[in-house]
């Protein structure tokens, strides 16, 4: 008895050794470093001075922007020597905030920071949106170049987007045809060409436009973050939760998404010679963890202005009432490569298990030919429990190729396309996979 006892322990610690090995590796079998297992969300007193706005002529709960004020309160702190901008307790009404290398910015519980629904509030300057660097508005809160840069907290952004969202369906009603961008909006947190940012603790809501927006940003940490956007009465067009636009070593963990767009989008750029522009890219070493989303687009999107996405982990979540668990937009103007993509220990209801189609909305070839079929492969969704409507909403296109995909360890309750058409993929693994109690 103890000696089979003692094989069992034995089994048992080698395959609980295999499974944290197999945790620790990106779906291309490179290790992931220990830095995506610190989680400790920064200490703001840690940071350098402390300015609390209301000391520096910043009023609360005044129905007049406080821009000039709150602007000058970060610019002071940059001036000497970086430090963190405190928001207290109360309502402070503003449009486009800077923040300045070494500078911080901390929200007090009850504190709210308010974007003014006006567009003429904010500039027009050059930033990135939608793919392109063009000029456009900047958001509610923008940091460029701030290496170590953080929010924290547990205060409110608030994008009062209301009117924005009324206006955009307005002016959708009268041209179908506008884009995201004609209805001009700004976007509530962009930050830019920066490292070792942390993002922890506070909510982000009510985006006239995407919530949280970061480009070209390595070594990014977004914790214990909510997100939200309403669905109701009026629908809060294109609110992505998080955007990210050419970043590597990402970490998203323990964050609450409720947008009425896609919870995290993957960008890059777009159009036929995208892969050309050194202002586009890839987004690399992406990981996804213990999140929960409640209504939106898509939980994990890759496109639809993407190049190339490789290393991406979405893992030990739930959701509840997304659209789509993975969404592959495939868009026949722009070269695309999705590889390397692991969904996994995933639970709840959506719309559809996964989708991959053509992406044709404003599609443009700028007078360039086609380019060649876009490819996504070594993609693996396993371990997943949850109800849909649509299993496998997959099109079969010239426009690009599927290969090495793997769906292991399936329980599906769905009632459209309950089958997975083999023969839309160059290569496919479907194991242990059941469907309405039907193995495949």
């Amino acid at each position: 008895m103890r000696t089979r006892r003692k094989t069992f322990l034995l089994i048992a610690a080698i395959l609980f050794s295999i499974n944290i090995s197999a945790a620790d590796l990106f779906p291309d079998g490179t290790h992931i470093p220990d830095w995506f297992r610190q989680t400790e969300i920064v200490n703001y007193k840690t940071l350098g001075n402390q300015y609390i706005v209301t000391k520096h002529g910043v009023k609360k709960n005044s129905i007049e922007l406080q821009t000039k004020q709150l602007q000058a309160v970060i610019d002071k702190a940059a001036n000497e020597g970086g430090g963190v901008i405190i928001v207290p307790k109360g309502v402070f009404h503003t449009s486009a905030l800077f923040f300045k290398p070494k500078t911080h910015l901390f929200l007090e519980k009850g504190a709210v920071l308010k974007g003014s629904d006006d567009i003429s509030d904010f500039p027009v300057m050059e930033t990135r949106i939608e793919g392109e660097t063009c000029k456009y508005f900047p958001a509610l809160i923008n940091a460029d170049r701030v290496d170590g840069f953080t929010i924290s907290g547990s205060g409110t952004i608030d994008g009062n987007g209301l009117r924005f969202w009324k206006a955009f369906w307005l002016r959708r009603e009268w041209n179908p045809k506008c884009t995201n961008k004609d209805e001009m909006r700004p976007r509530l947190l962009y930050v830019s060409n920066s490292n070792d940012v942390q993002i922890s603790g506070v909510t982000l809501k009510d985006s006239p436009f995407w919530t949280s927006h970061y480009y070209k940003c390595n070594n990014l940490k977004l914790l214990n973050l909510t997100i939200i956007s309403p669905a109701k009465p009026v629908k809060s067009p294109s609110t992505d939760a998080i955007d990210l636009d050419v970043c590597s070593n990402v970490l998203v963990k323990n964050c609450y998404m409720s947008v009425n767009d896609d919870a995290i989008a993957l960008k890059g750029g777009k159009g036929p010679v995208s892969d050309k522009d050194p202002n586009n890219g890839g987004n690399y070493n992406i990981v996804i963890e213990n999140n929960t989303y409640g209504f939106c687009h898509s939980a994990l999107t890759c496109g639809s202005e993407s190049i190339h996405n490789r290393n991406i982990v979405f893992r030990n979540s739930k959701v509840d009432g997304a659209s789509i668990i993975l969404h592959l937009k495939m868009r026949p103007d722009t070269p695309q490569n999705y590889e390397y993509i692991t969904v996994e220990n995933i639970t709840g209801n959506a719309g559809k298990f996964i989708s991959i189609r053509p992406w044709t909305q404003f599609f443009d070839l700028k007078g360039n030919t086609p380019p060649p079929p876009s490819r996504s492969g070594k993609i693996t969704m396993r371990n997943i429990d949850v109800e849909c409507n649509t299993f496998f909403d997959v099109v079969n296109s010239e426009k690009y190729k599927l290969s090495d995909f793997v769906f292991e360890n399936l329980n599906i309750k769905a009632e459209n396309r309950t089958q997975i058409e083999k023969d839309y993929f160059e290569s496919v693994t479907v194991k242990n996979v059941v469907v309405n109690g039907v193995a495949l």
